[in-house]
């Protein structure tokens, strides 16, 4: 899946919870990716690694787009993402630092299969579908209201016609399949940057009405998903 800060968000929500029974001492979720954990030469990817586990202890290792550390090609011996993936896994049955390994389904398969020990130390699968169109039209929506001081979106509201049906009609007739698949809840953020400038952008120079001024509507959200599109 996507972002609606979606995995990172589920791995905050988990580094809650356990810290709350009593499973971890604190509740940070350390969240890394491959150039976090893989140096560029031989003998900097243990070390560096090592550092990042160390600062995890107590909480969460979420390591995102985890698909990254297996390279493509089994031939390919320059790549040390490999040895960083071993790394973390040495230290799983320790019982000081939980770890998540997060990516797309497919290409999360190659981990699965890259280290024997691997399934015997991550026990736990969770998968999540991707959101819908009247998914994504709600989480706009829960943006909308939920901007806080200092976004470049605070103030700003939706016309009453952005209603989550009319938002969902729109997903549904300016993007495919496949992008909405590939960016997910991911879409969201863009579009309302992109429906902001657009309503900079057709208001006049003299327009003084303040409430127009703050007011994102279907149009400037049209164009600001063929902007995505383009």
């Amino acid at each position: 899946m996507g972002v609606f800060e979606g995995k990172t968000m589920v791995a905050r929500i988990l580094g809650k919870l356990l810290f709350m029974v009593g499973i971890l001492p604190t509740d940070k979720v350390t969240e890394v990716q491959r150039t976090d954990l893989v140096g560029e030469f031989v003998g900097h990817t243990g070390p560096k690694t090592r550092r990042v586990i160390k600062e995890a202890e107590g909480g969460i290792l979420f390591v995102d787009e985890a698909y990254r550390l297996i390279p493509m090609q089994k031939s390919d011996d320059k790549d040390y993402g490999l040895e960083a993936l071993e790394e973390i896994m040495s230290v799983m049955d320790n019982g000081k630092v939980v770890v998540i390994f997060a990516g797309y389904s497919e290409p999360m398969k190659r981990v699965i299969t890259s280290n024997e020990g691997f399934c015997r130390r991550v026990t736990k699968f969770f998968t999540f579908d991707d959101f819908i169109t009247e998914d994504l039209a709600k989480i706009l929506h829960l943006k909308m209201n939920n901007q806080t001081e200092g976004s470049i979106l605070y103030g700003f509201k939706l016309d009453p016609s952005c209603t989550v049906k009319n938002v969902e009609n729109l997903i549904k007739t300016e993007t495919n399949e496949k992008q909405r698949k590939e960016m997910n809840a991911g879409l969201v953020d863009p579009l309302l940057v992109n429906a902001r400038e657009n309503l900079d952008l057709r208001l006049s120079f003299d327009c003084v009405d303040t409430d127009e001024l703050l007011t994102i509507t279907l149009e400037d959200l049209q164009n600001g998903l063929r902007l995505i599109s383009r």
